[in-house]
């Protein structure tokens, strides 16, 4: 049996070192909270180091720092890709060593190779084990794991059968002059329009035709970035675009790939791998009973203060926050609510949170949702 050690109590334990729980980490330590630590699975940023080497972040990054507006991809005030990796448009791996630089600079309290084999609650605080032997007990715990590592692999039947968008490291490795991607939101279209640099012909299928959306919500819409270059691309006459694809069941005979979609009597045949770009699951499962869901579009529930509604001290960051309609998916969007969960602790262990004010402006800081949905005239 094994013997678990006590590491020792702590007022904040954060899940993930990611730009989420970076994020937080800093404006808790400029809050006054040190006594906290960050738990990693791997390392500071892998996800990002996962990437495909050709993609890129879709928001741009600039130095506005300046005249009081924050890069968009900066997790933390007085920070900014722009600056740091002199790129408007970073890649995963360069995105990465920016996590790394503001980690190193804050000297946030990370435990790489963390791995969390369990997590409990009582009244008072949350016990994590990590690495089968040692416990940490936090008074407040705050999820901030991305999805990345989580691909969504079961849609259909034969699934199995393809090839997870987040499973390649470049496009470059992939033997074939014509492909079927699954999926047309952000990262297909990514997937498309690297392949097609490559000379290779592109087929994109999607139930719906999210390519067709034009909405300001960038969680519904594809980004300008995007639509930019899937323009350049179309033109050159190596993608196709075919919606109302609804995937029934994939087969594979001898080296061919057969795709069924409903409603249709022929299906698609390919010679390659079908590309998923499906997305992915929610990283919440090691704790998702400690959160209410809602049923329909099967979200964790979360109050004004991004505290679970069903288990106090449990609050949610990144790009799982979602309050109904408002899906904070993106950097930009999630850490505006980094204020909220600070200001939230650091009132409940009696700090004074009057320096969170100057996040405000900075768009590090939003607690009125009203403001949140407005369309654009023109």
């Amino acid at each position: 049996m094994e013997e678990t050690s006590t590491l020792k109590k702590i007022d904040v334990a954060i899940i993930g070192a990611g730009p989420a729980g970076i994020g937080i980490s800093a404006m808790l330590l400029e809050l006054g909270i040190k006594s906290q630590v960050v738990l990693e699975r791997k390392k500071i940023g892998q996800s990002f180091d996962l990437w495909p080497k050709e993609m890129k972040l879709i928001t741009p990054s600039f130095t506005t720092n300046f005249y009081g507006h924050l890069d968009l991809n900066s997790v933390i005030s007085a920070t900014s890709p722009a600056y740091t990796l002199r790129k408007e448009h970073p890649s995963g791996q360069e995105y990465a060593q920016y996590l790394r630089a503001v980690s190193d600079y804050y000297k946030l309290p990370i435990i790489e190779d963390a791995n969390v084999d369990g997590i409990t609650h009582t009244k008072d605080s949350f016990k994590v084990k990590i690495n089968g032997t040692e416990l940490i007990e936090s008074r407040f715990l705050i999820w901030a794991a991305g999805e990345f590592q989580y691909p969504n692999l079961n849609i259909f039947k034969g699934s199995e059968l393809c090839l997870h968008n987040s499973q390649v490291r470049s496009w470059e490795h992939l033997e074939g002059d014509e492909f079927y991607i699954i999926g047309g939101f952000e990262s297909g279209m990514d997937a498309a329009v690297n392949l097609s640099k490559l000379g290779k012909t592109v087929n994109v299928l999607d139930r719906a035709a999210p390519w067709e959306e034009h909405t300001t919500d960038p969680s519904i819409s594809l980004s300008p970035y995007t639509v930019e270059r899937l323009r350049e691309q179309i033109n050159h006459g190596r993608i196709k675009l075919i919606d109302n694809a609804d995937i029934q069941r994939i087969t594979k005979k001898e080296n061919q790939y057969s795709i069924k979609i409903k409603g249709k009597s022929k299906p698609y045949v390919s010679e390659t791998k079908p590309i998923l770009a499906t997305g992915f699951k929610s990283s919440l499962t090691i704790v998702d009973k400690f959160f209410d869901w809602e049923p329909e579009k099967s979200y964790a529930l979360i109050n004004d203060e991004d505290e679970s509604t069903k288990t106090p001290g449990l609050f949610l960051v990144g790009p799982q926050v979602r309050h109904e309609n408002l899906i904070f998916c993106f950097i930009y969007k999630y850490r505006q609510r980094f204020g909220v969960v600070a200001n939230s602790i650091g009132n409940r262990l009696g700090l004074d949170t009057a320096v969170l004010e100057q996040y405000r402006h900075e768009g590090l800081y939003l607690d009125d949702l009203s403001c949140c949905g407005d369309e654009c005239e023109c």
